[in-house]
């Protein structure tokens, strides 16, 4: 977070050996804490949902096997899943350590991410202004100024989406970006750029190159946010670099050459082949939809954009991010290839927090910006009463009844009869994203993985198909076991258990089954 206050007071007694200097907290550094605090309890409370359990599974197959991890949820060979990042293997190293399972690790990983999330907001709003409160404000805009319908992504900051993603790897790779950001903007803007730091450079060089890596790292966890991390950093280093000499394009070069050879260092897989997988697209189609409920407070920042553009011209870096940001959004929807358009949450970052910059200027106020400050009070408090509010406040405490983040079942019950490893057929919406989590594979993948030719995928869909239907017969349900393996039936009350399997559990809160088959 921001740096702290050094005060200094008349000198008395023993403090005197010291100058008098006494520690004051910054703004930032206490609404930062008590943010922390609060959002971690918060993610505490919420039952994990959604992409967690592809996640947890992850962790799982890792904790297994470090070196040669499968399918994080199929019985499958695992090599090339872009899921092995570092973050990830970090994580599996973290779980073998401790023993914690992956649902576990998610669960510590959630505050450790903010942490970093947070600190990367102080230094990134400390390169674009020193006003104390701009980072106060750049957070409460952050989160509560995006619009009054609920947009669930992971990579989106709003107060609801983090109370589920904070575990995610986009939570953390959106705080090294906001970490990067703030390191190239300082790099681009510092006038002793131009000169070399120390006997032959060296300092300098490897300033750079370590930036490189960062970069490299961040296409390595979260490769959509890295869209958006390396559109922000050339916006600052063309906005801010005011030096043209060799010696200063070399340096950057360096910095991209780095990057480079970070991600194609990775032994786990290959992310530039990542470029023309299509077979997720169409998940993400829905991004664009609704736009307007999703986003529409946060255009406050438009006005605040244009004065940085007025007093700094088109080289404003904010204004520059933003453009470059929207290019790529709309490359997305044009070209087709819809998760472009996950960066989406990180296109508000440059209205939200030039709105902050602007209204953490030293009163008196002007009368624009007096209005712009009162219209931007009123939006939070609509975002945070529309959609944001059951974030923070547990239904036993609210008054009102705001809308709550999902609440998902658990499948402890039916996961300590499986055994890692071990196959399970599951037609639940739930039990099919979370139950890899807890150690089992599933007999089709539900999503999209380059570890797996999408065509395989599909056939093993099909195969699921086919055991559930109504008309399938002993001798086909039983060939589908035996080609994959399959133990283990779970079942939502809307599938009858084959009369070959055996029930051994059931959930009295979902009505699902646990069913024994195979040999």
């Amino acid at each position: 977070m921001s740096v702290g206050v050094l005060t200094r007071r008349p000198a008395r007694g023993a403090t005197a050996l010291y100058g008098g200097r006494t520690w004051r907290p910054s703004p930032y550094q206490v609404f930062g804490f008590l943010f922390w605090l609060v959002m971690s309890l918060a993610y505490w409370r919420v039952p994990l949902c959604c992409d967690a359990g592809q996640h947890a599974a992850v962790v799982e197959r890792l904790r297994a096997d470090l070196l040669s991890p499968r399918h994080p949820t199929g019985d499958l060979p695992g090599a090339g899943s872009p899921y092995y990042s570092p973050y990830a293997v970090a994580q599996g190293v973290f779980a073998r350590l401790t023993g914690l399972s992956g649902w576990d690790v998610l669960r510590v990983a959630g505050p450790v991410n903010l942490l970093v999330l947070l600190t990367g907001i102080g230094r990134f709003t400390r390169v674009l202004t020193p006003r104390p409160w701009a980072p106060v404000l750049a957070l409460a805009a952050m989160t509560l100024l995006w619009g009054t319908e609920r947009a669930w992504w992971s990579g989106y900051l709003g107060l609801m989406s983090m109370t589920g993603n904070l575990g995610y790897p986009s939570a953390f790779a959106i705080g090294l970006a906001f970490w990067a950001w703030a390191w190239t903007a300082a790099r681009a803007r510092d006038a002793r750029a131009v000169r070399f730091v120390g006997p032959n450079g060296l300092r300098g060089f490897a300033g750079y190159a370590v930036l490189g890596a960062l970069y490299g790292v961040i296409l390595l966890v979260h490769p959509i946010t890295a869209v958006a991390a390396v559109a922000g950093g050339v916006a600052f280093v063309a906005g801010g670099q005011r030096g043209r000499r060799p010696a200063v394009l070399l340096r950057w070069a360096l910095t991209g050459t780095t990057a480079l050879l970070t991600a194609l260092a990775w032994p786990y897989f290959d992310v530039f082949a990542l470029a023309g997988d299509g077979s997720v697209d169409a998940m993400h189609r829905r991004l664009y939809d609704g736009l307007a409920g999703h986003f529409w407070l946060a255009l406050l920042g438009v006005p605040a954009l244009w004065l940085r553009g007025r007093r700094n011209g088109v080289r404003d870096p904010l204004v520059l991010m933003f453009a470059l940001d929207c290019l790529v959004v709309a490359y997305g929807w044009v070209s087709g290839h819809y998760t472009y358009g996950r960066i989406l949450g990180l296109t508000l970052v440059p209205l939200q927090f030039a709105l902050a910059v602007e209204l953490a200027a030293p009163r008196p106020w002007g009368a624009g910006r007096r209005v712009l400050g009162a219209v931007t009070a009123v939006a939070a408090c609509a975002g945070f009463l529309t959609v944001q509010a059951g974030a923070v406040v547990p239904r036993a405490l609210d008054p009102v009844g705001f809308a709550q983040p999902p609440n998902w079942p658990s499948y402890d019950w039916a996961a300590r009869y499986m055994a890692p490893g071990e196959v399970v057929i599951a037609d639940g919406y739930y039990a099919v994203h979370l139950i890899a989590g807890y150690g089992p594979n599933l007999a089709a993948p539900a999503w999209p993985d380059a570890a797996l030719d999408e065509r395989e995928r599909l056939r093993r869909l099909a195969d699921v198909r086919a055991y559930l239907a109504p008309e399938s017969t002993r001798a086909e349900r039983s060939a589908i076991v035996r080609r994959h393996h399959v133990r283990w039936l779970l079942l939502t009350r809307w599938h009858r258990v084959p009369e070959e399997a055996v029930v051994v559990a059931w959930s009295r809160r979902t009505g699902e089954v646990l069913a024994r088959v195979g040999p």
